[in-house]
């Protein structure tokens, strides 16, 4: 299996190699990379696709999470990107994996050729929901994972009656108690970006689930609205995982996103 040993850190990735240009997925809290396995399938005939597990998640997990910030997962993917000697990318993720996307385009500009930020946003979480994901993981931590707490997280990120959920609640039952420490706190103690995002004056999709029980559609909103370049697309029916429960109209924006970008070599403000 694929690793590199970047910033201190072995970090698991999936390529699909060639010669296209490069898309970076980066997956939201308590996911991995396997969630964006219907765009690697729609993008690998054209596009470089990578994938990866960040800190705490996936393979990558050593069940010694440390703390870190999501800057230090900007930097991850960066370097991710240079070990595998790409020097431009788009960057596509999804909640958590926006929060680091965004703030690659802030730290590391030349990096970043595009966002498709998906089910996202710049600011911190509201108080009350942060309030309610706290006691998850306190019960968590303190008790295991029990089937009613994993369908609550089921219900938040999923929506209900998805096929595929099975799958990631086995999952989560396998996350071990320091790398959930970790990553819940790198969620709840992140910094408000949302002044920022006049600098970031790249070409930027913004696609966001109507039903998403994690992000409000207004936040997602105003994010786009402060993106120089942005344009935004409400995914109909979709949650806080739009790309995995809803992917046939989430890749019919995103190729239609990534066919109409300046070439590789223009240069961004």
């Amino acid at each position: 299996m694929p690793y590199a040993h970047v910033n201190g850190h072995r970090l698991y990735y999936e390529d699909t190699g060639g010669d296209g240009p490069a898309i970076l997925f980066s997956h939201g809290l308590l996911m991995d990379g396997n969630m964006f396995a219907a765009q690697v399938q729609a993008l690998r005939g054209d596009w470089r696709c990578i994938t990866w597990d960040e800190r705490g998640h996936g393979r990558t997990a050593t069940g010694e999470c440390a703390p870190f910030s999501y800057y230090d997962s900007a930097d991850d993917a960066v370097a991710l990107l240079a070990h595998l000697g790409i020097e431009r990318a788009v960057f596509a993720g999804m909640s958590q994996g926006g929060y680091l996307s965004l703030r690659a385009a802030l730290r590391h500009p030349q990096a970043v050729r595009a966002l498709v930020l998906i089910d996202t946003q710049a600011l911190p979480e509201e108080a009350q929901k942060m309030a309610g994901h706290q006691l998850i993981v306190q019960e968590w931590l303190a008790h295991g994972l029990s089937g009613e707490r994993a369908r609550t997280i089921e219900h938040i990120i999923l929506g209900d009656g998805w096929e595929g959920a099975a799958t990631w609640r086995a999952a989560w039952q396998r996350m071990q108690p320091a790398d959930l420490l970790a990553c819940f706190t790198t969620l709840a103690e992140r910094d408000d970006i949302s002044a920022e995002l006049g600098r970031i004056d790249i070409p930027a999709l913004v696609l966001h689930g109507d039903a998403d029980r994690a992000i409000g559609v207004e936040r997602a909103r105003a994010m786009a609205d402060a993106l120089p370049q942005a344009r935004m697309v409400l995914v109909p029916g979709a949650g806080h995982a739009a790309n995995l429960t809803h992917a046939e109209p989430v890749n019919a924006a995103l190729l239609d996103f990534l066919t109409q970008l300046p070439p590789l070599w223009c240069s961004y403000k």
